[in-house]
């Protein structure tokens, strides 16, 4: 070979080696995600604000989930808007992984309560895994003269449009077991809004509102003290901390109302990086600290896979469709 010649060679193989490094350093972060996740931290944002279930359960999760990930989950709260601020973020994201959803009840129940959301509840979203599912309490101010559903109803119907029911949040499940049982029992309930749970429960303590569906971690406490009554749990079974309290659906056949957490990322996520979030988040929710937190909630741990999660929204979305139309619930 002559010198000229060997010397054209070498200097094409030299242009076809940077031209493949150039075009690597070209690949989408989402190819990039598949093959080096987790390689910077994970953000989880949650739609409500510190201390709250959703909250607690997002940063004791996502702890979890970052020590078998050998990676970071930073918390980030943007509440507002029932959820949807913080929905809107992540549908917006890059999906690769890294930004990621705690959302909760809302979600589902949003998507027919508000009129115009800034995104499509199911085709901007990828379910990765539910995490947690939990009844609610229908609490009573012991000046209120009912022992019971029955009693309630009865009252209801002798007293139309003057039985007042707290609401602790728009758009929670709180809100829509409201309407659902107002809707199921035939009884003219007057909602009274109030922006969560606490000052919604504290109204009822005080008196000022006789009745409300509360959340169990905000209610057990005030009900073992004696300072409300507790009428019946939300759920398909009897609570275990409180074994001798009914289901409303023993005396009102199908009413049930769940709450549920569960953690989710913007659409078109990579398969891998999907499959890798959502075995971390089943395994976290194998921890025994995870599993007493829970528990102590009477909160029920899931850690299902993507597609049942999908499966799950999608016809959740239907339930609360019907009620919200049948109700006229709306979000403000």
């Amino acid at each position: 070979m002559n010198r000229s010649r060997f010397i054209r060679l070498a200097a094409s193989a030299t242009f076809s080696a940077a031209l493949v490094g150039a075009t690597a350093g070209l690949a989408s972060p989402a190819a990039l995600a598949q093959s080096t996740f987790p390689s910077q931290p994970i953000k989880l944002i949650v739609g409500a604000s510190p201390g709250g279930t959703t909250d607690t359960l997002a940063r004791e999760v996502g702890q979890e989930v970052g020590r078998l990930l050998r990676s970071t989950v930073i918390v980030e709260n943007r509440a507002g808007a029932g959820g949807n601020i913080a929905a809107d973020a992540v549908a917006k994201a890059a999906p690769d992984g890294y930004t990621l959803l705690m959302s909760f009840t809302s979600h589902t129940i949003n998507a027919s309560l508000f009129p115009k959301l800034p995104f499509d509840s199911v085709k901007d979203f990828t379910p990765i895994s539910m995490v947690a599912t939990g009844p609610s309490m229908l609490v009573a101010h012991p000046s209120l003269p009912v022992n019971s559903v029955q009693d309630v109803i009865d009252y209801g119907k002798r007293n139309p449009g003057k039985l007042n029911f707290a609401l602790g949040g728009v758009g929670s499940s709180l809100h829509l077991a409201t309407e659902q049982f107002k809707m199921v029992t035939g009884v003219d309930l007057v909602n009274v809004p109030y922006k969560g749970t606490a000052p919604a429960l504290a109204d009822v303590l005080a008196g000022h509102v006789p009745m409300m569906f509360a959340a169990v971690v905000n209610g057990t406490p005030q009900v073992k003290s004696g300072k409300i009554k507790l009428l019946a749990v939300t759920g398909t079974q009897r609570m275990k901390a409180f074994p001798h309290v009914p289901t409303v659906a023993e005396t009102v056949p199908g009413f049930e109302s769940l709450a549920w957490w569960g953690i989710l990322g913007p659409a078109k996520m990579p398969a891998d990086v999907l499959a890798t979030l959502n075995g971390a988040i089943a395994k976290a929710l194998e921890s025994p600290v995870i599993r007493a937190r829970l528990q102590s909630e009477s909160l029920d741990p899931v850690g299902n896979s993507s597609a049942a999660f999908a499966d799950f929204i999608v016809k959740d979305i239907a339930r609360y469709e019907k009620i919200v139309k049948a109700t006229g619930a709306k979000p403000e």
